[in-house]
């Protein structure tokens, strides 16, 4: 049994004086990080917190994200990394609907201060409690089925869902890594993409269980990356497509000596082969890795390592096979497991699948079965287990990263007055992967920028529709009326060279 404390707890026995974080001009040894690490769980729970209450944070990525992100579950209780990007409505919701009792938060006083107890304001309120906190031991009465996060993912019906993982589960996704990865403690993982996000975290436990050095981008910028890749000798990180396009244009047109990137993993969106070759001639000695799964599974299902490799035969367009101690299989409507080559649901079961959604019961037994996650994407395996991916099922955009889920802005579509029927898919873009783009019938007339004004109001701007396309007749529909998503979506995609990753 394994739960949070463990990593951090073998790098102090293993590695106490060496670096374990640097962010920007601080340097933090495993010792110091652990010794900070204690007095935050001794500051939260002077502040009377018990096992099991949540501690959300909103805030970049910094040396005290990674604190907040291994010593909360490490003490018994939840953390909960909030969508820095969220409109306050979004911020509020997942708060009150988390429960959380502390706001751990980089952010001046806002409308946010009323759903907590207590706000700690990072960097001066943070520094002052840690000053006079005791000391607490880490892992103490915790255990690996014990609720470790609540992290939010965009809603279907207008509400995100908190995705419940366990100790048991990021542990599960920390074995995994390793076998990608290959982390060693001389290893150096850029931490580039935000930490709350799946592909921020991702190696945080592998790597301080190894003893290796985590260099942290408070906000990515291609040519901040390649600054720090060159100047601390980074091995290792992941990017999402529209990173990794940033970083070969730059790198090609401004190079630094990045000889040290030995790993350049990516994942969260669709990637294309373009940007894979350029990727390649511009990190030459970097392996590529593609990598799939969810935040409901912790988040790795399936790895393609040497990715370069493979650019010019069939397995390039898959997703990879499944990750160690991950089985993958393709189902049909009821459940039934699919012939090789058939397309139907990507179904996902392992230690690494969520508990559940936080107070969903309906929506968390419509996606769990038997230990089996149903990811609502579309695809197939082949005959040595490579998985493709065909289509989303629950047409969710990702667009640089973000998950847009196309119901949500529908219904923020839907609450203007003219707007009669709405259809929102992702649509090809060369710098985002997808972006989202709409299709409306009114009932009077209206323009298009006041419809993107006002969802404006209602939903992150990453959500906001780049376009939206005013329809004089009706949309296309099923025989059972269900809008044919598909028909308004298939001229954008044609011929397109993308491959669909998550």
């Amino acid at each position: 049994m394994h739960t949070m404390a463990d990593p951090i707890k073998r790098a102090v026995a293993t590695a106490a004086e060496d670096i374990a974080v640097v962010c920007g001009p601080e340097r933090l040894t495993y010792a110091q990080v652990m010794g900070r690490c204690r007095r935050l769980v001794g500051h939260l729970r002077g502040l009377g917190l018990q096992r099991g209450d949540r501690v959300a944070i909103v805030a970049a990525n910094c040396h005290r994200y990674l604190e907040v992100y291994q010593a909360v579950p490490a003490a018994g209780f939840v953390v909960v990394p909030l969508n820095s990007r969220h409109t306050v409505a979004e911020l509020r919701y997942a708060a009150v609907d988390a429960g959380a009792r502390v706001l751990i938060t980089d952010r001046p006083a806002d409308e946010l201060d009323g759903c907590f107890e207590h706000v700690l304001r990072l960097p001066d309120d943070y520094e002052a409690a840690l000053a006079f906190a005791p000391e607490v031991a880490l892992g103490e009465g915790v255990t690996e089925g014990d609720l470790a996060g609540l992290f939010y993912t965009g809603g279907t019906t207008g509400a995100a869902k908190g995705v419940m993982l366990s100790h048991r589960n990021l542990i599960a996704n920390a074995f995994t890594t390793f076998t990608w990865a290959h982390l060693r403690a001389e290893d150096r993982w850029l931490v580039m993409s935000p930490l709350f996000h799946a592909a921020g975290s991702i190696a945080v436990l592998a790597s301080t269980w190894v003893g290796g050095a985590m260099v942290v981008l408070p906000a990515f910028a291609a040519g901040a990356a390649l600054d720090l890749i060159e100047a601390e000798g980074v091995t290792a990180t992941l990017a999402v497509p529209t990173m990794l396009s940033a970083l070969a244009d730059e790198q090609a047109a401004r190079p630094r000596d990045v000889a040290s990137l030995r790993l350049l993993s990516h994942g969260a969106s669709p990637a294309a082969t373009d940007i894979l070759r350029r990727t390649q001639r511009a990190f030459p000695g970097a392996e590529l890795v593609h990598l799939y799964g969810a935040t409901e599974t912790s988040p790795v299902a399936t790895a393609l390592p040497h990715e370069e490799r493979l650019l010019d035969r069939p397995q390039a367009r898959s997703c990879g096979q499944p990750a160690v101690g991950v089985e993958i299989r393709v189902v049909g409507p009821q459940g039934e497991e699919l012939a090789r080559r058939e397309v139907g649901e990507v179904a996902i079961r392992g230690a690494n699948v969520m508990a559940g959604y936080w107070n969903k019961p309906a929506e968390t037994a419509a996606v769990l079965s038997d230990g089996w996650y149903r990811s609502g994407d579309l695809g197939y395996l082949d005959g040595d287990s490579f998985l493709y991916l065909v289509d989303r099922a629950k047409d969710m955009i990702i667009s640089g990263g973000e998950n847009v889920y196309s119901t949500e802005v529908e219904e923020a579509l839907h609450a203007h007055d003219a707007v009669l029927e709405a259809a929102v898919f992702g649509i090809p873009h060369p710098q985002w992967g997808e972006v989202v783009h709409a299709v409306v019938v009114t009932r009077y007339d209206v323009e298009p920028a006041e419809l993107v004004a006002h969802c404006r109001v209602l939903i992150a701007g990453y959500k906001v529709p780049k376009q939206i396309d005013i329809s004089v007749e009706p949309l296309p529909k099923s025989g059972a009326g269900k809008i044919l998503k598909r028909e308004l979506r298939e001229p954008f995609w044609a011929d397109r060279d993308t491959r669909i990753g998550q």
